[in-house]
């Protein structure tokens, strides 16, 4: 008698995740879960792949990825409980999709670049957005715009819906006239605060401030969100490095002033570059 053929390993998850599911004996808060409770901690997990990334730690990495899966699986197995679809549908859907989205690949259609191709991959995905429309799914027209998620971090949702609007010929055709928009916002933001302006509206030329540095990374080929999570890690660890300094005084930073931290902060600037 042959010892039965071990599940593989995603197959093994899918059991576990359904167990986890069971009402009778499954855990009491996977069971409390819905697709709406669920969100967030994708989200959380999608962040911690990228720090995992950023750290170049290829061991946090492997098990991010992994509870990233799990996030997936999970998704997969409320929908089967519904009768909506399963982790095998999930599957087809993007093989289907990767086909169809890289015809120079998986078809005769040639592409020479990588510019060509995220081109042709936005023209594909206009054509599905088209035939959903056409299916009925949607009952206002069409905008370039449609289909950038609304729940995107602000940074990407903005570089987003400013390539889509480049592709349609609303862009400025070089970096220089950003960086006039840039000192545009500026000037209107001061003047705002000097006249005393409501929160709402320095609120709102702030955000538009925002709005061009996001297409100044845009245009600089550096992605905003990116850099952005890079300066907080930099700042984090200078501001820890001034704390350090405090400690080996005996002194906290409440018992310090700007001056002294400020010339600690300088003295870690030039640390960091003696050492690099």
């Amino acid at each position: 008698m042959t010892d039965p053929v071990p599940a593989s390993p995603i197959n093994q998850l899918l059991e576990i995740m359904a167990q986890l599911r069971n009402p009778d004996g499954g855990c009491p808060w996977d069971l409390e879960q819905n697709f709406e409770t669920i969100a967030p901690h994708t989200i959380e997990e999608a962040y911690e792949v990228a720090e995992a990334i950023a750290n170049g730690d290829m061991d946090e990495l492997k098990d991010e990825l992994g509870d990233l899966m799990f996030q997936v699986v999970f998704y997969a197995q409320m929908a089967k409980e519904e009768g909506k679809f399963d982790f095998d549908d999930v599957i087809t859907a993007i093989s289907e999709k990767m086909i169809r989205r890289h015809p120079h690949v998986f078809g005769t259609e040639e592409i020479s670049s990588a510019d060509a191709q995220t081109r042709a991959w936005e023209e594909t995905k206009a054509m599905e957005r088209a035939a959903k429309e056409k299916n009925g799914t949607k009952q206002i027209p069409p905008s370039a715009l449609d289909g950038v998620a609304s729940n995107l971090p602000a940074l990407t949702r903005a570089v987003k819906l400013q390539n889509r609007a480049a592709r349609v010929g609303f862009d400025w055709p070089d970096i220089l006239p950003v960086f006039d928009k840039i000192t545009e916002e500026i000037e209107e933001l001061k003047t705002e605060i000097r006249s005393n302006g409501s929160k709402d509206r320095i609120a709102e030329e702030y955000g538009d401030l925002m709005f061009v540095l996001a297409n100044l990374g845009r245009h600089l080929e550096i992605e905003p969100e990116t850099v952005l999570r890079h300066a907080n890690r930099k700042f984090t660890r200078r501001f820890e490095a001034v704390e350090q300094h405090l400690r080996d005084q005996g002194k906290s930073p409440a018992e310090s002033n700007l001056e002294e931290m400020d010339e600690l902060w300088n003295r870690v600037k030039s640390d960091e570059k003696t050492e690099s």
